[in-house]
């Protein structure tokens, strides 16, 4: 079991799960959605927001189980050492893959909109810096930067309402013009987005006030369903249904509109702010990975593990010169482990630890 000397409130918990969740989603996901379903794009959202819910509320009621442990304790108690440790190990893996798909997406981002001559180790190295600052110490100091940086950025969400007089939107119109199959297509995709609530598994033990849990992370996947929602529904009113998915970023394109005296790019300003709303998806991710790697060997500083993993990208970065492609693959990738780990783990988990308790009970009846 894990000494715990650091909690976390209900709402940096909530923001937390919800900065995890934004990533870089919001940037593509209209266009994603677009490509496979059209404008009825919008309604997979929903329904992925649903089953994000639902299977957030049962690994609270597994956690509950195991109230001061993490899911590695949790294993661990229930299935010995040897599961507790595999799955310490395949838990690593799948964060540090994301980490690293998430990490190296926002360099070439900053790449392609800013820095267009800036070699990609630069900007990894850049990024490393300040993200070592921050992951390299506890839990607490993640959730004050998740809280810092979601009301630093919240006029990113608001300002998408000025483009909103230039939206046609009859192009919504009519819904489920092709049925339900294209929307039951892209539910792999916008799944994607929604993944982030399976670290309710590692911020249970943490959260100051354990019965306000599944409230939180009720209230942390419906925040990401709005933000997604607003941004989808806006880019397919703003563009045609053809011209929606020419471009690779709508989101940001769509700020191309607003004009002001003073500043020429607006989009450029957005998209410097929303590189802190992505360091609250990569940056605990990076904690998650080293947390583990750290249980793993028995340490309770992870400091030392955090900078192996960092030196880690940037050998990476030398060695196989990151590209969008080679990224997009590698997120494909990541989301079959997702779908596993986030969804169909925790159910399982659940049905044993239920099957479990009752068996228990009957025994000592």
């Amino acid at each position: 079991m894990i000494n715990i000397k650091n909690k976390i409130t209900l709402r940096q918990y909530i923001l937390l799960i919800h900065g995890v969740q934004m990533g870089t989603g919001v940037l593509t996901l209209p266009r994603e959605l677009a490509e496979k379903a059209g404008t009825d794009g919008w309604i997979a959202i929903i329904i992925c927001w649903f089953f994000s819910t639902l299977t957030s509320l049962i690994i609270i009621q597994i956690m509950k189980k195991y109230p001061n442990g993490t899911v590695l304790d949790l294993l661990t108690h229930y299935f010995g050492k040897w599961i507790g440790r595999a799955g310490t190990i395949i838990y690593a893996l799948y964060f540090a893959l994301l980490t690293h798909v998430i990490f190296i997406r926002e360099a070439l981002f900053i790449q392609a909109w800013i820095l267009p001559r800036t070699n990609i180790l630069i900007l990894i190295l850049l990024l490393s810096i300040p993200s070592y600052l921050v992951v390299r110490k506890n839990i607490s100091i993640l959730g004050r930067y998740s809280e810092f940086v979601f009301f630093m950025t919240l006029w990113t969400i608001l300002i998408y309402l000025i483009p909103m007089k230039h939206a046609e939107w009859l192009h919504l119109l009519p819904v489920l013009k092709e049925g339900w199959v294209p929307i039951l297509t892209v539910l792999k995709t916008a799944i994607f987005s929604f993944l982030g609530f399976e670290i309710a598994f590692f911020l249970y033990p943490f959260l100051q006030k354990k019965e306000k849990a599944s409230m939180g992370i009720v209230a942390a996947n419906t925040l990401t369903l709005f933000a997604y929602l607003m941004i989808t529904i806006g880019a397919f009113a703003f563009f045609s249904p053809d011209e929606i998915t020419i471009y690779n970023e709508p989101t940001i394109i769509i700020l191309k509109v607003i004009e002001f005296e003073f500043i020429e790019r607006l989009e450029i300003v957005f998209f410097s702010f929303y590189l802190f709303v992505m360091s609250t998806t990569v940056l605990p991710y990076m904690f998650m990975t080293v947390f583990c790697t750290s249980q793993l060997v028995g340490k309770q500083d992870h400091s030392r593990h955090l900078a192996l993993f960092l030196l880690f990208e940037c050998v990476f970065a030398v060695l196989i010169p990151p590209t969008f492609d080679n990224n997009i693959h590698l997120q494909k990738i990541i989301e079959q482990a997702g779908l596993i780990l986030a969804f169909a783990f925790p159910l399982c988990l659940w049905g044993y630890v239920w099957l479990h308790g009752l068996f228990k009970r009957r025994v000592s009846k």
